[in-house]
């Protein structure tokens, strides 16, 4: 018998049919039950969680007299597809969208360049009395952030920055979940790249964005996607720091100005958080692969 032939592993030696076969014959009656009721679980699951937004979706397309009709019905007497269009001319909703996506992009960026920073700092450079600050700086995550809104406000008027839009940014852009997050990642990655690369003559700076930052491509989409869907649905700050709405409203903000003193447009509230879903919805769809990869690598995977 020759060399190669011993080297070959068996399952190699197979057809495919064989191969079907045997993974067959391993899986039992009771694993295929189980698989079967995992399945019809989380078809379920899903079901529960879209099924707001079905009904959602057919109320944006109802009457505004039907919203509440009883008995309650999915579908309204008509379809109004006319109530998508009217939403941009009931108030300037064109101007919430923009502000949201200004608001948002401009935050998730700072958010990134402070937190993967950080989170360097304190998961790769040795430097004394870094772990006790990177606990105060995680205690900080204990404290809600209903509770900071006054002293922020005050922080705000102190600046002459009330009704802007550094102030719809900067004051949540300095959290310390994005920190944990990365520095969690950045300490998975071998020591031994950071070294040869400090061999080769490559200072912190130089490893940390020729290294560090393109090995942790799925843990900063992470926390991009996390950071844009907090800015993107933020209500409380910007109706407090906001003062002229029409101009520096965002599209939380935007979706209360349909309850009037005359009644609630309920159709074309609803149709409007349709439209408001759409960005985030298409975000999580083309990162959905980073962000499977990026939780489970940096440990937020529920373990």
């Amino acid at each position: 018998m020759s060399t190669e032939t011993l080297t070959t592993p068996t399952s190699a030696l197979r057809t495919p049919r064989e191969l079907r076969r045997a993974r067959g014959a391993a899986t039992t009656p009771a694993a295929r039950v189980r698989l079967v009721i995992a399945h019809v679980c989380i078809y379920l699951a899903a079901l529960v969680f879209v099924s707001p937004i079905i009904y959602a979706f057919f109320s944006a397309l109802k009457p505004n007299t039907e919203m509440f009709s009883m008995p309650p019905t999915l579908i309204g007497s008509e379809l109004r597809w006319s109530n998508f269009v009217d939403v941009f001319s009931y108030g300037p909703f064109v101007t919430y969208i923009a502000n949201s996506f200004l608001v948002a992009i401009l935050g998730t960026l700072v958010v990134l360049v402070v937190s993967t920073t950080a989170g360097y700092a304190f998961g790769r450079l040795r430097w004394k009395g870094r772990d006790a600050v990177f606990i105060l700086f995680l205690a900080t995550l204990m404290v809600p952030a209903e509770v900071l809104v006054i002293p922020m406000f005050q922080v705000m008027q102190w600046f002459n920055w009330v009704d802007t839009y550094q102030a719809l940014v900067l004051p949540f852009a300095f959290g310390a979940f994005g920190t944990f997050l990365m520095r969690q990642f950045f300490r998975g990655i071998p020591y031994e790249l950071e070294e040869a690369a400090r061999v080769d003559g490559a200072g912190p700076i130089r490893s940390f964005l020729q290294i560090i930052l393109p090995l942790s491509k799925s843990a900063v989409a992470v926390l991009a996607v996390f950071t844009f869907l907090t800015f993107w649905n933020s209500y409380l700050w910007p109706l407090i720091v906001t003062v002229d709405y029409d101009a520096h409203g965002t599209l939380p903000v935007g979706l209360a100005s349909f309850a009037g003193l005359t009644g609630t447009r309920w159709d074309l509230q609803m149709a409007a958080a349709i439209i408001s879903m759409i960005p985030t919805t298409l975000l999580v769809i083309i990162l959905q692969k980073h962000l499977v990869k990026g939780i489970a690598m940096a440990g937020l995977g529920g373990r």
